[in-house]
């Protein structure tokens, strides 16, 4: 079994930044797809950020440039540091990880290909 548990969260106002970390603790493999996902008020819950063990990362469009995400794997942590923080990026944020795939895949967006999730860590923007 594998626990993930997100910290970090917080208020900003825009143009602010903030580091979220994700602590993955059990059993973990060498191969993984880890991905940062958040869910605004109302709205689906959408993968914004990706890291395999192919070492290819991905972001979505609304993230690119200003977010990045990197994985510590001495300490198996999940982060992502977000820039330029903007009243739209308000949400929770979620971390996920898949420990079969080597390779995250064009569907790593999608939320149905994870078993591991974290408890959601809260990411206030203010305008």
């Amino acid at each position: 079994q594998v626990q993930l548990v997100e910290s970090g969260g917080g208020s900003v106002q825009s143009g602010g930044s903030l580091r979220l970390s994700c602590a993955a603790s059990g059993y973990t493999r060498s191969s993984y797809c880890l991905v940062w996902f958040r869910q605004a008020p109302g709205k689906e819950r959408e993968g914004i950020a990706a890291i395999d063990s192919d070492r290819i990362i991905r972001y979505a469009d609304s993230v690119q440039g200003r977010f990045t995400i990197s994985r510590d794997r001495f300490k198996n942590t999940l982060n992502l540091e977000m820039n330029s923080l903007k009243p739209e990026d308000t949400g929770t944020y979620y971390c996920a990880a898949d420990y079969v795939r080597w390779s995250c895949s064009g569907s790593w967006a999608e939320r149905g290909g994870y078993v591991y999730w974290g408890q959601g860590t809260q990411v206030t923007v203010s305008s």
